[in-house]
């Protein structure tokens, strides 16, 4: 059976926990709407909770640092509904449309650390964590320490869980689609 033959469809505030409610009703204060992918976890009565409290923890990357991550790893995994989001975030975090793709596309000639930062990542998600010494070297030689790498490496398998989520799901991209890379 295809993932078109189960129709993943977003469930509703009322087809979903009361627990999950009051998360999904706590992002729509917070962001003005419910995301679909959000209220695709709701499908559990705890991975919803699970995810927020996972992806909201504590980190040592600044709010720009995470969405170069972001916009790395969901290319790789190639989630569009990911790269959809993160293109809104990221721009809504100061980065303009050029750089949003040249990030995508795993490089950051605009900015040295950045570019640093999203070629490790890159390398970590293609690579499964098997990486050379040249890219540790670089990413250490622009200022990261090994508790910015421990941080990167969760906020890794943070952003794969939710694009698996949406590449099993094939839920419904309630962002502005980003522009396919050439």
């Amino acid at each position: 059976m295809s993932t078109e033959t189960l129709n993943f469809k977003v469930p509703t505030l009322e087809e979903v926990s009361e627990k999950n409610k009051g998360i999904l009703t706590a992002i729509k204060n917070q962001v003005g709407f419910v995301p679909n992918i959000y209220a695709t976890y709701a499908y559990s009565e705890n991975a919803l909770e699970r995810y927020t409290t996972f992806a909201n923890g504590k980190t040592t990357f600044n709010n720009k640092e995470k969405e170069v991550i972001n916009l790395v790893v969901s290319q790789v995994n190639g989630c569009e509904y990911c790269q959809a989001a993160h293109t809104a975030i990221g721009k809504m975090n100061g980065f303009t449309d050029e750089q949003v793709i040249s990030l995508r596309k795993g490089e950051a000639p605009f900015n040295e650390k950045f570019d640093a930062l999203v070629k490790t990542a890159k390398a970590i998600t293609l690579k499964k964590g098997r990486i050379e010494d040249e890219v540790l070297e670089i990413f250490f030689d622009a200022g990261y320490t090994k508790e910015n790498l421990v941080d990167l490496i969760v906020a890794i398998g943070e952003k794969t869980t939710t694009n698996l989520l949406h590449n099993v799901t094939g839920i419904e991209i309630d962002f502005p689609k980003a522009v396919e890379l050439s």
